[in-house]
Formats: structure tokens, sequence, C-alpha cells
């Protein structure tokens, strides 16, 4: 079983240089220390190490290499203006990560016992937390097979690690600039019976191509569309929400349901639980198709559109790119937008401004 006391740290004895707030891009900075705990069928968990950040020495037989076992988790670390440095809901993450390894045939592992390893490499590289609630630390939680043989079988060994990464905004437009999107009527995303709400690297790769036709239209991400109604399903790596007048005149939050193509998020969840306790708003789990967005865009129905995940939060939408229609959005004024209302009081509580049990100290 794996045992947080039995940890050891070894701290590095060449610290890097911490970039400036301003030039941090999501994504392209670590900090110096890394958590790795291996994995052996015939041994179960060994000690969990903290050390400085190093390459993997792997062989090139790995089952991650040849079949794609492997998942990871997003999550991030917060400091507040009283200094203390929060996690988001982590225990979420630990229970999709055990579910996402499960679905791969990767071992299984106690979340809280994880959890305090993680707050330990927090606390060994706390001064790389940005004091910002412009930026956080990213925390990417990793799991692969590294069984060293060929053959679509169970890996019998494997790697949990973790890096962190100073981070800003995750779009280059910034936080809360809108995004366009090209809705995508050849590819898919997820189907019925696949792992579309598995958090695997088997579910990103395959939608770097589309991001690349999408980049080309002028829009930063993909709109993913499913079965003929094309049915919407998510942004990019994003969950998606549409605000609208629906049929019955109703002003309605609405988000497609967790029905095995949409991966589970904690933003999402957490965006749910918030709206839920306004007054005037119905929120709703239910599915949309793009003939619905269009003609509720004819009709001035469509109020407003946006993406929510742990890398952007809230990101909000102001153009979809479908077929031939050019779907735009209204911009609300500021601080009018449910997006916009959203992501201030979550992020209120990520950075311990409100007081919430969501909020878990390090």
């Amino acid at each position: 079983m794996m045992k947080a006391k039995n940890l050891t740290i070894e701290r590095t004895e060449n610290p890097k240089p911490k970039p400036a707030e301003k030039d941090l891009i999501f994504g392209h900075n670590t900090t110096d220390h890394m958590l790795t705990i291996e994995w052996h069928k015939d041994i179960g968990w060994k000690e969990p190490r903290i050390g400085p950040i190093r390459d993997l020495q792997i062989s090139p037989v790995a089952k991650v290499f040849h079949y794609s076992l492997e998942t990871f988790e997003g999550m991030k670390a917060y400091k507040g203006t009283d200094g203390r440095i929060r996690l988001f809901r982590p225990q979420l993450n630990m229970e999709r990560m055990n579910k996402s390894a499960q679905s791969l045939g990767l071992p299984g592992f106690s979340g809280d016992q994880f959890l305090e390893c993680l707050k330990e490499l927090l606390k060994t590289d706390m001064d790389w937390v940005p004091e910002s609630k412009n930026a956080s630390l990213y925390i990417r939680p990793t799991m692969i097979g590294t069984d060293p043989t060929l053959g679509v079988k169970t890996s019998k060994s494997a790697l949990l690690y973790i890096i962190l990464c100073p981070v800003g905004a995750y779009f280059t437009t910034g936080v809360l600039n809108p995004i366009a999107l090209w809705a995508d009527t050849e590819f898919i995303r997820a189907w019925p019976g696949g792992l579309g709400w598995a958090k695997v690297g088997g579910n990103y790769g395959p939608t770097v191509a589309p991001l690349n036709r999408a980049e080309k239209h002028g829009c930063q991400q993909v709109l993913w569309l499913y079965g003929k109604e094309h049915s919407v399903t998510e942004i990019g790596t994003m969950n998606i929400f549409m605000y609208w007048i629906n049929e019955n005149g109703e002003k309605e939050l609405r988000t497609p349901p967790l029905n095995g193509l949409i991966l589970p998020g904690i933003t999402r969840l957490s965006l749910l639980d918030i709206a839920r306790q306004w007054d005037g708003i119905k929120v709703v789990e239910e599915d949309f198709t793009m003939k619905d967005v269009v003609q509720a865009s004819k009709e001035d129905r469509l109020l407003e559109i946006f993406g929510a995940g742990t890398a952007c939060v809230v990101s909000p939408v102001d153009k979809i790119l479908y077929k031939d229609h050019e779907i735009l959005l209204p911009t609300a004024s500021e601080g009018q937008s449910i997006a916009e209302r959203l992501y201030r009081q979550i992020i209120d509580i990520q950075y311990g401004i409100i007081d919430s049990d969501w909020s878990i100290p390090v």
C-alpha cells in the first residue's frame, strides 16, 4: 500500500530562476522538484520520493509508448492574499484518476496518501506558487505503464509522478477574453462505450489535427459534436455551458449530461453547484444540438456560451463557425455575464477570499 509516511525528500542543489508572472506561458516552465512513486505487480507501491526534476529513464519497449497506457490529472495550487497555499477539491481529482487508471488496467492507489505526498511536494516548491489572482501553480499528476514488453496486455509495472508548472492565462487572449470555436462536423471526440469520460492520453492526441484546422479558420478551439443531430459535447479540452432563454421562456443554464461522452470536470461540477444556489436561473444537465444553438441565435434567445476547466477556469465564446453559419454571441456588459459571475465566485473560493470547505490548505 502507498504510504506517505515513507516519503523521502532530496532537495536540488541547483534551483532554477523563477520566471516573472508576465512571462508565464501555460506548461512552459517547471519547478525544481518532482514526486515519483513506482509500482510493480509483485511488490505493490514502492516508497514515494521527492527529488530534483529530471528526465525519465524508461525502456523504449514500455507499454505507454505503444498502447497509450497513460492517465493524468489537472489541478492547481493557489496562494491567497493571506499567504496560505490552497488546493481546490483535490479529492475529486484523486477519485477521477483512480477511475481513469482502472479503465486502462493500471493500478489503483490511496487518494488520501497520494494527496499527502502532493502536499509535501508543494511545501518543497512553495516559493514557486505565484502571488497573484491571475496566476497559479498547475499540478500534473501522471501515471504510465512502464512494463518493457510488447503485447496488448496489462502492464506489470507503472510509474506515478507529479510535476508542477507556474502558469498564467491558458489562452493567449487572456483571462475572460472570449474565444472563437470551429464546430467540427467530420471528427468526433468520444463515442458510446468509449473512454470519453476518462482523463487518458489517448483521448487527447487525436484532437491535435482538428485543432490545427480550427486555427486555420481563425478559431482558438474545436467545438466537438456527436451524432446525426450534431449534439454539442465539449469545447476543446473543456466542458461547455449554454445560457439561453429556452422554448418555455425560462432563463436556463444548460450543460450536457455525464453520459459517457463527457469528462466529469471538477470545475464543471463546481459551477453547477454554485449556479444552483442562485435565484432566477434554471440549471439543467441536458443535451442540446447545433440546431438548438442556431435557432436560439436567430430568435435572440442565445445569451452566452462558455467553456469551463481547470486550466482556463471559465472561457467565454464570442463566435462559432458551423457549416455555413457564423454564430455571433452577444457580449454582456462588464460584471453582468453569467460566465464572469461564475468565474469571480469560484476564483474567490480558490484564493481563500470566500471561506469554503472546497478550498483545502496545504
